[in-house]
């Protein structure tokens, strides 16, 4: 059986060979990396964790097509958008469920809440307790201060605004945090209102596959639950700095890598309650 000391040695081999710049390109988050400005990559990282979902060619496409029609100047097109006047650069962008007009009251209602607060950041953080262990509260007040922008939002925006208080992992979210706010090289670090060791993880099917197998994960269902529950016992691996084994587990399921069974199966018992 192996020490919490050797899990842990294993587990941040792994995610120092997945947290390189050599893995950029091929993900959603390259999207952002091609600007310079911080307000530019703010906005649309928080486009491109939004619709990160499907095939990653596809997904680099249709965000590549969405960066033209903001004439790649994504901050300023959402700060500036008018309803009336720039509608028809969001006509016939879609990307599976997402339509457009999921497009038009996102952007429009981010443009009003952008204008109101300043940042993303200052939209995500006002929710945020001081003593909040998590971001919880800030991925939810997010997703609440979308809908209620407008009172002509349609209800169909919902279902691409995840919520912890309808059990959702809300993993895009997650995501999109974890690319603001932990340091590079591959994350930002671009926001000071929210500290790492408040991040939880991005769960999805990969890295709930590969939390399974290490026994780091017992529920049956990727919720919220479970993102707590993981994230809690990558808070005992690394305090200040839990999200950075969202490396380990997505690199692994996503590039088809086998986990050591050293670590796996029986061998899994550091974790298991």
């Amino acid at each position: 059986m192996p020490t919490r000391a050797e899990f842990k040695k294993y587990l941040d081999g792994l995610a120092d060979h997945y947290e390189s710049p050599a893995f950029i390109d091929a993900d959603p988050i390259s999207i952002p990396h091609a600007f310079d400005d911080p307000r530019d990559q703010e906005v649309i990282g928080l486009y491109a964790a939004l619709l990160a979902w499907g095939r990653r060619t596809t997904i680099l496409n249709k965000l590549q097509d969405l960066c033209e029609r903001m004439a790649y100047r994504p901050a300023a097109f959402v700060r500036n958008f008018d309803p009336v006047r720039d509608a028809a650069l969001l006509e016939g962008f879609v990307h599976r469920t997402f339509q457009p007009a999921d497009a038009f009251w996102f952007t429009r209602n981010l443009s009003r809440l952008l204008q109101k607060h300043g940042s993303v950041e200052q939209i995500f953080a006002r929710h945020l307790p001081s003593n909040a262990e998590t971001v919880e509260a800030a991925i939810q007040g997010f997703s609440t201060s979308i809908m209620r922008a407008h009172p002509e939002t349609p209800h169909r925006l919902q279902k691409h605004l995840a919520r912890p208080e309808a059990g959702s992992a809300c993993k895009r979210l997650a995501m999109y945090l974890r690319w603001m706010v932990r340091p590079g090289p591959v994350d930002f670090g671009l926001w000071s209102s929210i500290s790492p060791e408040q991040l939880v993880l991005p769960l999805d099917v990969h890295v709930g596959r590969q939390a399974r197998a290490l026994g780091m994960v017992q529920r049956k269902s990727n919720d919220w639950k479970a993102v707590l529950s993981l994230t809690e016992k990558c808070r005992t691996l690394n305090p200040s700095d839990p999200a950075r084994y969202d490396f380990a587990f997505f690199g692994v399921g996503a590039y088809d890598d086998s986990l050591d069974e050293r670590f796996t199966g029986e061998n899994a018992l550091p974790f298991t309650s």
